[in-house]
């Protein structure tokens, strides 16, 4: 392998942004002449991650999703976001990170859950995807049983909240058809919540942040990014509690609600507990 010479300066080559004396490129296009006023944001967050222009259809898709995982009102995130904008009203970076930092397993996590799951099952399908809704039952139906035998639950199977019915998931899937982008992931995704009852002897929602990911998966978009995706719609809707704090501010209260009805515990459950008498067994 032939060394660098000694005086040659280290490259970094990206093709995101770069800037000169006379102008700023982004992605290989001027960012002032023929990106700012008209590329939009969500058509913009999707050519940056693949480096591809999506199609308008791609685009729309992908900024329904964006809507649908911006807010979800009183969540952790939300709370966390205004009681650190109590604490630290001049650091707004530090608010907003306390939100994103609670994007997990439970709140916003299930989007990238849902969509690594839904690839791994089709990748590891022997032979041709189904082509039809039976095809993709079947292939549900395994997918759910196997599951239930090794006791995992299904990611975006159920939701806390939207018992009967997620609203956002038949609504995604319908602009997803209407786009000509209702891909693999979708298809198996919407065939679970056909099927799933059959295993599990109860009937449960398909969850809009777990469509949310299929969706992404069947747009292309990198399955390590998902939850990324996720914190970028939540971003914008961490901003809008910070706007409604400023208004009508309610972080003070939750505070004192929590400060003033923390009544102390006898016996302390923090205490260590005690030492095995002499002779017992430890």
């Amino acid at each position: 392998m032939s060394e660098r010479p000694q005086d040659a300066k280290p490259q970094y080559p990206t093709a995101l942004g770069a800037s000169s004396l006379e102008s700023i490129t982004l992605l290989g296009t001027d960012l002032a002449r023929d990106v700012m006023g008209t590329v939009g944001f969500g058509e913009l967050s999707f050519w940056l991650a693949t480096q591809r222009r999506p199609t308008p259809g791609e685009t729309r898709v992908f900024e329904a999703v964006l809507a649908a995982l911006a807010d979800h009102g009183f969540t952790p995130t939300a709370i966390v976001t205004r009681l650190t904008y109590l604490g630290a009203p001049d650091s707004i970076q530090g608010a907003l990170a306390a939100g994103l930092l609670g994007g997990g397993s439970r709140f916003l996590g299930v989007t990238e859950d849902c969509g690594r799951f839904l690839h791994d099952v089709l990748s590891g399908v022997d032979g041709a995807l189904p082509v039809d809704d039976a095809g993709w039952d079947a292939l549900a139906l395994e997918t759910v049983t196997a599951q239930r035998a090794l006791g995992r639950f299904v990611p975006g199977l159920g939701h806390h909240v939207h018992k009967q019915g997620d609203p956002r998931t038949p609504r995604l899937m319908e602009i997803a058809t209407q786009e000509g982008v209702f891909g693999p992931h979708l298809s198996l995704f919407a065939a679970i919540g056909r099927v799933h009852e059959q295993v599990l002897g109860k009937r449960l929602p398909l969850n809009g942040a777990g469509v949310c990911g299929a969706a992404l998966a069947d747009l292309g978009l990198p399955l390590e990014l998902l939850r990324g995706f996720a914190l970028l719609a939540r971003t914008a809707g961490l901003i809008g509690q910070l706007a409604e704090e400023l208004r009508h501010p309610v972080a003070n209260d939750i505070f004192l609600s929590v400060d003033l009805n923390n009544a102390p515990v006898d016996p302390d459950p923090y205490a260590a507990p005690p030492l095995p008498a002499a002779g017992g067994q430890a």
